[in-house]
């Protein structure tokens, strides 16, 4: 499996004690009885106002002061009212993705992390699948919050990868964008609606799914698609070797920074990020990492279906074309 990309320093801070000072700094944010919903997010799916309520509990002090790094799992009630696109995952499989994750993060040195929400993605074919987990410490097992239907990179045409496999760390060294919601020459936008953020991972070793194949370099990215043509084919391989994911996950990880704790590391020394709203609600938990793996099932899971003939028959040619 791949090595961590491109770990530093800060990255490295303890969970325990960088988690209770970006909980103090951040809390205040989780007060807000509903969510400004200003021109930036006119054209983005909205985080209903119940969930922003819901996530102002996860983060309560304590009369020491202190956030229960349990509370974190109150999370799952907050991704069942935001994010439109779920999986019901059974328990067996939560636990078995659970010790994938665990499994991936100790052969890259990581395996004490804890007290930080990670991203878990199964490339396989036959699941196309994102899951959130979280633990409390390392002796815990890992949790699941949510999972969702995703498309990684589908092989046979040209400059088309197969998403790589490893943990790969978000860092604001490959500084994130949003996109423009403009369309390409096929009448597709490739990132998703305006302001939907693009997670960006820096360069990869991909698997060229093309030609005698081969390893070459890849710019590799989590974001949403386009929203009416290719976001209903979520759940098989369709992309160029990014991930892509619904446009309410988008906004649930942007809007709670369940990836942000580097970003929200710099903003807590001072610097001003464009990227990241003014309006969001920061999790003092906040990871950093996503990890691509490969069940190698051979047949499809029940809890994870394929899009149906019907809305793949929608699709228009060259729908690909665009990450």
């Amino acid at each position: 499996m791949a090595s961590v990309s491109r770990v530093h320093s800060y990255a490295r801070r303890s969970a325990s004690s960088f988690g209770l000072s970006l909980a103090l700094s951040l809390a205040s944010a989780f007060a807000v009885p509903t969510l400004t919903q200003n021109a930036h997010a006119a054209d983005a799916p909205q985080v209903a106002s119940s969930a922003a309520v819901d996530a102002s509990a996860v983060a309560a002090h304590d009369a020491a002061g202190r956030v229960d790094p349990r509370r974190a799992l109150l999370m799952r009630d907050v991704f069942a009212r935001s994010v439109t696109r779920r999986l019901k995952v059974p328990a067996a499989e939560q636990r078995a993705y659970g010790e994938r994750l665990q499994q991936a993060l100790a052969q890259n040195e990581l395996g004490n992390l804890s007290g930080e929400y990670v991203v878990l993605v199964d490339r396989n074919e036959n699941v196309q699948a994102l899951f959130i987990y979280f633990r409390a410490a390392p002796s815990d097992t890992w949790q699941m919050i949510g999972a969702s239907p995703v498309a990684t990179g589908r092989p046979g045409q040209f400059d088309h990868f197969i998403t790589p496999l490893g943990v790969f760390e978000h860092t604001p060294d490959n500084m994130d964008f949003r996109a423009e919601g403009t369309m390409n020459q096929n009448g597709i936008r490739g990132y998703g609606k305006h302001d939907m953020r693009i997670f960006d991972l820096g360069w990869a070793q991909g698997e060229r799914g093309w030609g005698k194949g081969g390893m070459s370099q890849m710019r590799f990215q989590m974001h949403a698609t386009d929203p009416d043509k290719l976001e209903p084919i979520l759940g098989i391989r369709h992309s160029k070797g990014c991930v892509r994911i619904p446009a309410s996950l988008n906004v649930f990880l942007d809007h709670y920074g369940m990836l942000d704790r580097d970003y929200e590391a710099l903003v807590a020394d001072g610097r001003s990020l464009w990227v990241l709203h003014s309006d969001r609600v920061a999790t003092p938990w906040a990871g950093r990492y996503i990890v691509v793996v490969d069940s190698q099932r051979k047949a499809r899971p029940a809890w994870s279906p394929a899009p149906s003939g019907k809305v793949r028959a929608k699709v228009p040619a060259n729908a690909d074309t665009a990450d």
